[in-house]
This record gives structure tokens, C-alpha cells and sequence, in this order.
């Protein structure tokens, strides 16, 4: 079986891509941040998603590792594909979405950055009614951007997986699947 990660900062069109992605693969969708979430909100913590990277980082973690237990088991039997977040911005700086302990249970095969322009990716969280997402200057964006490039490479050091970057620009959306459905054909 083949465990995939696809990642991407908010606002850069990873859940839309693998929305239309599963539409013609054969994997199995879980979004961690889904996981996450309701372990968080099973234990009274948070209302919503968008309240976890609020949490203490050490709450966090424990969230991360129970949600990576929930996953693992999961993939034992189906090709998957977790739509996740390489870093997450928090307060404190920077906390890795996939530390090691995460990587251990999941060990993934593949990481999928998805990406776009921060000017795109500003517009696109200024759009999204949907989340409650903090404001960010463009060179915020870039630098998580970077900051999740650099965490790929490290997580897969650490597992041996590869790592494919996929650029998700705006009016480009129907190449942009053309390329992810070949790479997990």
C-alpha cells in the first residue's frame, strides 16, 4: 500500500486538489487536521478547527500523535492520501505538523507540496468565508512556504520518502490534476 502526504499552507488549493485528485484515483482521503480536530473537540478543547493552532504546543503535539495512531491504522489496507500541513504558524514560531513521532507511525512514501504565488494565495484567503484564517503579508507566506520545503526534506531523511512539489496557480487548476493523478497513477 502507498501512504502520500499532500501539503500545502493555507489558502494554497491543497484540499481543492485532492478533491478533484480523488475523483480519479483509487486512494483512501484523510485529512489530518479532520483527525486532529475531533480528538480535540471529543476532549473539550476547541469548537472548532481553526482553534488548535491556538493550543499550547504541547497540547498539540498530543493531538498530532493521537491523530497519526487513528491514521496509521488506517492505512494498513488502503492506498491513502493525507491532506495535511508541513508546519504550522503558531504564536511561538513555527511547530512541525509531521514530527518524528508522527512520522514513525505514518511512514509515508511520498510528500506533495502544493504551492502558489503569495499575491494568489492572499486573494484566496480573503475569499474563503469559510475559515477564520489570520492575515499575512506576502513575504509571511513565502517564508512558510520555505519553511515547509525545508521540513519536507527533513521528514524525508527521516523515511526515505520523496518529495514532489506541485504548483497550484489560479486558472491553472485543470493541468494542475493532470499532473497529480500521474504522479500517483
Amino acid at each position: 500500500m502507498t501512504l502520500v502526504i499532500l501539503t500545502g499552507i493555507p489558502g494554497s488549493g491543497s484540499s481543492t486538489i485532492i478533491n478533484k485528485t480523488l475523483e480519479q484515483v483509487d486512494y483512501l482521503h484523510l485529512n489530518y487536521g479532520d483527525v486532529m480536530t475531533q480528538i480535540a473537540i471529543d476532549k473539550n478543547l476547541v469548537e472548532n478547527r481553526d482553534q488548535i493552532r491556538k493550543l499550547s504546543p504541547e497540547t498539540q503535539k498530543d493531538i498530532q500523535k493521537q491523530a497519526a495512531a487513528k491514521i496509521s491504522e488506517e492505512s494498513k489496507n488502503n492506498n491513502v492520501i493525507v491532506d495535511t500541513h508541513c508546519t504550522i504558524n503558531t504564536p511561538k514560531g513555527f511547530l512541525p505538523g509531521l514530527p518524528k513521532w508522527v512520522l514513525e507511525s505514518l511512514n509515508p512514501d511520498l510528500f506533495v507540496l502544493v504551492e502558489a504565488n503569495p499575491d494568489e494565495i492572499i486573494f484566496r484567503r480573503l475569499n474563503d468565508e469559510t475559515r477564520d484564517r489570520d492575515v499575512e503579508k506576502a513575504d509571511m507566506i513565502k517564508l512558510h512556504q520555505e519553511m515547509n520545503r525545508a521540513a519536507a526534506m527533513a521528514y524525508a531523511t527521516l523515511t526515505g520518502a520523496t518529495v514532489k512539489i506541485i504548483e497550484n496557480h489560479d486558472n491553472h487548476l485543470d493541468p494542475t490534476i493532470r499532473k497529480m493523478v500521474t504522479l500517483l497513477g
